[in-house]
């Protein structure tokens, strides 16, 4: 089966919703250290490694429901951990184990952002 131009692609930006836009900002910005892109009324922008990520407070009612978790890849796990915890973050699950697949380990590591959404971190160690 070949690809439509019309068919899915790679994603193009995941939405957060956030209760407190400065601390949201701050917390994805310093904390997370993603690179913030701009900013718009109610809205804050953010690459998370060529993902756009938009953080907003709700437009309305029907939008306001908890998020997605949104997976991180990093490549050490335990140094990610380590360099975020010093940065504030408070992890909910510290690194650990997921699965020994034939060619590599899955870990992954959960913790709560700023506005109680979920994150992860995940690393795919081979070797």
């Amino acid at each position: 089966m070949s690809a439509h131009p019309a068919d899915l692609q790679a994603i193009g930006q995941i939405a957060v919703n956030v209760r407190d836009l400065p601390r949201a900002t701050a917390y994805y910005r310093d904390v997370l250290g993603l690179r913030f892109l701009f900013e718009g009324p109610g809205m804050a922008f953010f690459d998370a490694g060529g993902v756009r990520l938009m953080l907003a407070v709700p437009s309305e009612p029907k939008y306001d429901h908890a998020g997605s978790i949104i997976y991180y890849r990093v490549a050490d796990i335990h140094a990610a951990a380590t360099r975020l915890a010093a940065r504030g973050a408070s992890f909910t699950t510290p690194p650990h184990l997921i699965a020994k697949l034939t060619d590599h380990e899955l870990w992954m590591a959960f913790l709560d952002d700023s506005e109680g959404n979920t994150l992860a971190l995940m690393a795919e160690q081979r070797g």
